[in-house]
């Protein structure tokens, strides 16, 4: 019986849900997160929490965080705040980069965080983040079209609250909402499964479903 953990890229490690993601996987009897940093002085919180780090930048060559990497999260995002040339050089290039290097590299499965919204970004024309919907829209797009196996979450308004552990989740839920950064990075590990909602796209907001219940009725109404 093979118990070796898989090796999990987390590209945006450092942000908020990446934090908690990397702290998911690290207590997960099943996977190893590799925190992808820009900066080696961010590497000091991964440290002290005996996380590995590897030094790569979404706006250059970082091809080398790839080796032996089994499947990828893709947590960084500008927001939408810190201007239009970030957000087509994080959101859009970054995130195809990534697709691509996964493909070449043939991990099992790419999850990719992006954003409500995103599937129909002209719908909020008049939105200030309708650039970052556009950008994350085509990265999106991107890796529906590449050919791996993959999981593209797309969460409401993210808030710091404690997770509940549950969540309502839909192709398009027709509404908006909130939901817990907590709760995402849960959402995002528990798709890194191979056959957990394998080539699939959805929103999800705070809930009263348990995540993996939740998931389940949304594959269940696609069948």
């Amino acid at each position: 019986m093979n118990t070796e953990k898989q090796k999990v890229l987390v590209i945006g490690a450092n942000g908020s849900t990446g934090r908690i993601v990397c702290n998911l996987l690290h207590n997960s009897p099943k996977y190893q997160p590799i925190a992808m940093i820009r900066k080696e002085s961010q590497a000091k919180h991964f440290d002290s929490n005996g996380i590995e780090t590897i030094l790569g930048d979404l706006e250059k060559d970082f091809e080398s965080a790839y080796k032996g990497i089994d499947k990828v999260i893709f947590a960084a995002g500008s927001g939408g705040s810190t201007g239009p040339e970030k957000t087509q050089a994080v959101d859009k290039e970054g995130a195809m980069k990534s697709i691509d290097l996964g493909k070449k590299n043939e991990v099992d499965k790419f999850v990719m965080l992006s954003s409500m919204g995103a599937g129909n970004p002209d719908k909020m024309k008049d939105s200030p983040i309708h650039p970052y919907l556009v950008a994350k829209h085509k990265a999106d797009q991107h890796l529906i079209k590449s050919g791996l196996n993959f999981s593209i979450v797309r969460p409401g308004g993210l808030t710091d609250d404690a997770g509940t552990g549950k969540i309502e989740a839909a192709e398009s839920l027709g509404k908006r909402g909130k939901i817990s950064r907590e709760d995402v990075a849960k959402t995002l590990v528990t798709v890194l499964e191979s056959e957990t909602a394998a080539d699939a796209y959805f929103e999800i907001i705070a809930g009263e479903e348990k995540i993996d219940v939740a998931l389940e009725h949304l594959m269940a109404s696609h069948s």
